[in-house]
């Protein structure tokens, strides 16, 4: 409903909304229209481009969703975020639709999938490779993805789409009485080794590093009871292949090899998060399987202008739960097509998960919401990421040729059954003095990314 409104939506505007939903079609040459025009526009009809079209005026940019009007748009978003609005005090805006390319991806990682479209194959053993029969170029491999397959290899094989990056992270957890539970900051660093698009790589591949996809470390800055807490992660290219992971424990003064099944751990005690959580494809894609689509329609989610360089520290206002912190306040706008795909985690016999649910935006196959699901298949956390532009009125943060960047910019991961929210800022800075950065010119492995740097930074 509109600000200051506190009308409630009566059930009959949510059956037309339903009946509209039923009756409208997706578009089936959706990458093709992208790549000609650059525009999503022209492969959807009026319907999916526009929230106040589709809901026949009922809801336009700028009004607000919260518990009373939640059933106007309830075929538009996923259950956990129509739970913690209708249950939780959670409330979003909505915001006008952008569909220009070049606003959905970051450039290197844009060009890349202009340059090297229909070149990716599955060999026999599952893995991606070019039609050359190498390790997959860089981009995403299958922009126009049919399949559940073709959608996680998009997901897996570059997370953050930037060749280098490291993320400031301040982390808070909110308990179900709605009060702070636990507050960390953490320093994120990854670092692509196949599929290098910045045009200042020597190749698509990382020199001295040709087996491997990627090696991603993460390193705790506050509080004092886990700062120097430090893990590395290095991936092979082969996703048979479970990542060998590494942590540097302060207390024990020494770094040691974790066992796969710490993949389902929190990072530290009270996060929501697990390293199998990251991107919504923490782990190997052939060490899940089972990979089905089993929706694809009209969505909304945070994937525009949700970047706050205005703002302290890039930070939210927050809202909903008993306390009013729980959530970040953030908009949503329309996605004329979300690919939902399921699967399980065939190669973990222990794994506290039966399936995750990932939510993709079928533009630019970016991750929008996962919700993992126990072994008894009760839905119990969720995964929900916003994106978009580094660009905010007359602010704008660029990459080396002058185009506008483009990131992940939070995440908020809901432990359903403990009522435990998770908040992630992708922020300017955390304590240490560490700051965001994306292609920073550093060699991070040296840093950051071997047992030696793990040692290091614990110190």
């Amino acid at each position: 409903m509109r600000p200051g409104s506190s009308k409630t939506i009566p059930r009959a505007a949510h059956d037309a909304v339903r009946r509209r939903l039923l009756r409208g079609g997706i578009a089936s040459a959706l990458w093709p229209a992208l790549a000609a025009h650059g525009d999503a526009a022209d492969a959807f009809g009026p319907a999916l481009r526009d929230i106040e079209e589709f809901t026949a005026g009922r809801v336009r940019p700028g009004d607000w969703i919260d518990a009373d009007s939640i059933e106007l748009v309830q075929d538009l978003v996923d259950p956990v975020l129509y739970q913690e609005v209708k249950q939780d005090r959670r409330r979003f805006f909505i915001q006008p639709a952008e569909h220009s390319l070049e606003t959905l991806f970051p450039p290197y990682f844009l060009d890349a999938t202009l340059r090297h479209q229909g070149r990716a194959r599955f060999a026999a053993d599952g893995n991606v490779v070019s039609d050359r029969g190498g390790h997959w170029p860089g981009g995403l491999p299958f922009p126009a993805a049919t399949s559940g397959a073709e959608v996680i290899a998009n997901l897996t094989l570059s997370w953050g789409r930037h060749d280098r990056a490291l993320y400031a992270f301040p982390a808070v957890v909110i308990d179900a009485a709605g009060a702070q539970a636990y507050e960390y900051d953490f320093v994120w660093a990854e670092q692509q080794c196949a599929g290098l698009v910045h045009p200042d790589a020597p190749a698509a591949f990382l020199p001295g590093h040709d087996n491997e996809l990627r090696r991603q470390s993460l390193w705790f800055t506050h509080t004092n009871d886990v700062r120097g807490s430090a893990f590395l992660s290095i991936w092979p290219y082969d996703q048979r292949r479970v990542p060998e992971l590494f942590g540097y424990l302060p207390n024990l003064k020494r770094v040691r090899r974790f066992p796969a099944n710490q993949r389902f751990e929190p990072y530290m005690p009270g996060l929501n998060l697990y390293l199998s959580d990251a991107w919504a494809a923490g782990d190997p894609m052939l060490t899940w399987g089972n990979y089905r689509i089993i929706h694809r329609g009209p969505y909304l989610a945070s994937c525009h202008a949700q970047w706050r360089p205005g703002q302290a520290n890039w930070a939210h206002p927050l809202v909903g739960g008993a306390g009013g912190i729980s959530y970040f306040e953030v908009g949503k706008a329309l996605v004329p097509e979300v690919i939902v795909v399921e699967a399980e985690p065939v190669a973990y016999p222990n794994a506290p998960v039966s399936r995750r649910r990932i939510y993709v935006d079928a533009r630019n196959m970016n991750v929008l919401q996962a919700i993992t699901y126990d072994r008894h298949g009760e839905m119990w956390k969720s995964f929900e990421t916003g994106s978009g532009q580094r660009l905010a009125g007359t602010e704008a943060e660029r990459c080396s040729d002058g185009r506008i960047e483009w990131s992940f910019n939070w995440l908020i991961s809901h432990d359903i059954q403990a009522n435990r929210v998770t908040r992630v800022l992708q922020a300017e800075q955390c304590r240490g003095n560490w700051r965001t950065r994306l292609d920073p010119e550093l060699d991070l492995v040296s840093e950051f990314m071997t047992e030696q740097a793990l040692r290091r930074m614990g110190n």
